[in-house]
């Protein structure tokens, strides 16, 4: 479960970032 879990973190935090990014580039 630790491992599934940092794999979630992982993905959340190259998610998010990608969305920032779009954000950023939108302005």
């Amino acid at each position: 479960q630790r491992g599934d879990a940092k794999k979630g973190l992982a993905t959340l935090c190259i998610g998010g970032g990608m969305g920032i990014a779009m954000c950023v580039e939108r302005d």
